[in-house]
């Protein structure tokens, strides 16, 4: 186990500034997901703490030593890649070995750990086995294998998942988060996926242009976004944001309903919209319309669950309402979450 600190790290390609002074700690035994759009830098972060990149300035910390002009083999972290790197030539015990017979390790101490990381991962029956016979999932899990034998005090985790189907993707994370929880070992986790990233992190640091926007739990940064960006970017459908004199408005989709629903109970922010299109996902309908009356001329969506049954039709005006409690409110010119103001 050990905390992974990045100390105020930038990197440069040429002008491009693809990380811009993130400093952000691990805690010991953490799982730590590194969430964020296409080019947001994350992966080019794990990489330098992975030493597999050089910071163009800035230091990284593993276990309070400074590792930043040391190679990846002086690190004590092990990383899981995208494609999972098995060698095709290999059976499973081999690649599982490599790490371990690469630095000169016994053969009979190989072997136990081989088989005590296969056992762990419930492969211990495909080790005879080689890469091209095994199902994404399996390949996964000897990928995690062959991290786990060299019994790093870091994992660092490259979109490990986003080879699989939809399907394989949700039983892949369940195992995973077993796995981590199981080793107990500090695990940075890069995904561009929100679901994979809410479901696993202990805590989630959202990036977008080099920039951490918000490190917090999954509850966290989303029912409290630090900005329009983290706002906008967590949750299916994102956080509705209505720009109003003064600040720019935002409330979830889930709490945007029609106002009889709501009953008595209050107080309420009430919006008229024009209904523009209806779309039903099975346990929940999607309502999408435009505002009218004092905020008119935005879109907006409504999440109902599929026990409302209000009577919504595509091009008639519905009153929604949004309870003031869960309204959010941000500053116009920085983005970033400003006081309650009066409605």
């Amino acid at each position: 186990m050990a905390i992974v600190e990045t100390q105020d790290v930038i990197k440069l390609f040429g002008d491009v500034k693809a990380v811009d002074g993130v400093s952000l700690a691990t805690r010991e035994s953490e799982f730590l997901v590194m969430l964020g759009p296409s080019g947001c830098g994350k992966t080019t972060l794990l990489r330098m703490i992975a030493g597999l990149e050089q910071p163009s300035s800035g230091d990284i910390v593993i276990g309070g030593q400074v590792v930043t002009a040391l190679p990846p083999r002086a690190r004590k972290i092990a990383m899981v890649f995208q494609s999972y790197a098995l060698y095709p030539h290999m059976t499973v015990a081999k690649n599982i070995a490599f790490p371990l017979k690469a630095q000169g390790m016994a053969r009979d101490e190989r072997q136990k750990r081989v088989e005590r990381s296969a056992s762990m991962l419930g492969i211990g029956h495909l080790l005879h086995r080689k890469p091209r016979e095994l199902s994404g999932g399996e390949r996964q899990r000897v990928a995690l294998a062959r991290a786990l034998v060299r019994e790093p005090a870091v994992f660092l985790l490259d979109e490990p998942l986003s080879n699989l189907d939809a399907k394989l993707r949700t039983s892949a994370r369940d195992e995973l988060q077993q796995f981590q929880r199981q080793v107990a070992t500090t695990t940075i986790y890069v995904t561009h996926d929100q679901v994979e990233a809410m479901g696993l992190g202990h805590r989630i640091a959202v990036m977008s242009g080099g920039k951490v926007r918000q490190l917090g739990t999954p509850q966290e940064v989303y029912h409290d976004p630090a900005d329009t960006f983290v706002a906008a970017f967590l949750g299916s459908p994102p956080m509705n944001l209505i720009e109003t004199p003064g600040y720019i408005l935002g409330f979830r989709p889930e709490n945007f309903l029609p106002k009889e629903v709501f009953g008595a109970n209050g107080p309420l922010l009430s919006i008229p919209c024009r209904v523009t299109r209806l779309e039903y996902l099975g346990s929940d309908r999607l309502v999408y319309g435009t505002t009218e009356g004092k905020f008119e001329g935005h879109r907006v969506i409504s999440k109902l669950p599929s026990n409302i049954s209000a009577p919504i039709q595509t091009g008639e005006r519905h009153e929604f309402a949004t309870p003031e409690g869960d309204l959010k409110f941000f500053d116009p010119r920085t983005g970033l979450k400003a006081a309650p103001r009066a409605l």
